[in-house]
């Protein structure tokens, strides 16, 4: 049976706009009618990749995304010894395992450069590098090339994790040992509209009493609901069976999660929020979101606190009508003095390890 971790948390955010949409206004959803602000669940994978939790607890262990391996390829072979030329040749003959490359110019040579973003895991552009070296001193590439650069299990916790998808090598995608949701106020909310005016320095009275510049961005702010759930044994079979590796990510991602966040317009507003509430709960029965405790917006003088027991009694319905989510629960609540962030790391570690040995 599947062992899953899934993360609750609950997280009070300034006035800020970390994820803007294509207005470069706070992202919202409706939810139970009620208008909410929204992080986008990409926009918190990207800020939990970039964590300090995952780039030094994690460091060697992850990939990147990326549409310039080629190029990493070109200047390997150059600083070689390798002519420009050649170089960008058996580069673009080499990365095009990654999926397609862009269609020359006009009477250019073909770019080493990918159409599309690659996940391009250590070991990949470690096999892709020594490829291109043996190509440059003459030898012929394998007739399979994907089988020769690509891998679907191996050391990259990121993409154990959040999966790729290769449109032109489907057999080397993964499937994500982790899904991040959506993260939503638990209130009512909508985003609001700063007028702003910039002085010019060096403009004088006699030149104009005005201000240099004018302008308006938006923001909001609220107490949002995150919820993540892991499947460990995916994960685990993600990183070709390295239980301990796995467990290292699975601390590295209840870290991040509570503690990362979208840094849009961060030096606009400084936003460094942290969770005040977090649920973690491991277990085989059936993962289970908690945000049907949020469809009737939570109201009151303290939102942060009505969010945690509205949560929390839902926990407890869903267990009283489906039986117990899970095996093991551990909690932090940052208001109230209980739990700790260590707590809930060595949680999610032992999950892990607990995962085929009972």
């Amino acid at each position: 049976m599947t062992t899953f971790l899934q993360f609750h948390l609950l997280t009070p955010y300034p006035p800020s706009n970390p994820n803007r949409d294509d207005q470069g206004r706070p992202k919202a959803a409706m939810l139970g009618g009620a208008p909410r602000l929204r992080l986008s669940s990409q926009a918190i994978k990207r800020a939990l990749r970039m964590s300090p939790a995952f780039q030094m607890g994690l460091k060697g262990h992850l990939g990147s995304r990326t549409k310039r391996i080629g190029e990493v390829v070109q200047e390997h072979l150059v600083a070689k010894g390798a002519e420009p030329d050649r170089a960008r040749e058996v580069a673009a003959e080499v990365v095009v395992a990654f999926g397609k490359l862009v269609a020359p110019k006009k009477g250019e040579p073909q770019p080493a450069l990918q159409t599309t973003l690659a996940f391009v895991s250590p070991e990949e552009r470690a096999l892709a590098l020594s490829l291109a070296e043996r190509r440059l001193a003459g030898e012929a590439l394998p007739a399979k090339l994907e089988s020769a650069v690509l891998r679907t299990a191996d050391g990259a916790v990121d993409i154990a994790m959040f999966g790729r998808m290769l449109a032109d090598a489907p057999d080397f995608g993964r499937e994500a040992a982790v899904q991040v949701a959506h993260a939503i106020t638990t209130h009512a909310a909508q985003a609001e509209d700063d007028w702003f005016a910039a002085v010019d320095d060096l403009k004088t009275r006699e030149d104009d009493a005005g201000a240099g510049h004018l302008g308006e961005h938006g923001f909001g702010s609220g107490v949002f609901y995150l919820y993540a759930c892991v499947s460990c044994d995916l994960l685990i079979d993600n990183l070709a069976g390295d239980r301990e590796l796995a467990a290292r990510g699975a601390e590295a991602l209840a870290e991040a999660l509570a503690t990362a966040t979208p840094r849009g317009k961060q030096n606009s507003h400084a936003h460094h929020p942290r969770a005040m509430h977090v649920r973690a709960e491991a277990g085989t029965a059936s993962p289970r979101d908690l945000t049907g405790a949020f469809f009737r917006p939570v109201r009151g003088a303290d939102l942060l606190r009505a969010s945690v027991e509205a949560m929390e009694d839902m926990a407890g319905r869903i267990d009283a009508a489906y039986g117990p989510s899970a095996d093991a629960v551990e909690i932090m609540d940052v208001m109230e003095g209980r739990g700790s962030l260590a707590a809930i790391k060595s949680f999610a570690r032992a999950a892990v390890e607990r995962v085929g040995r009972g």
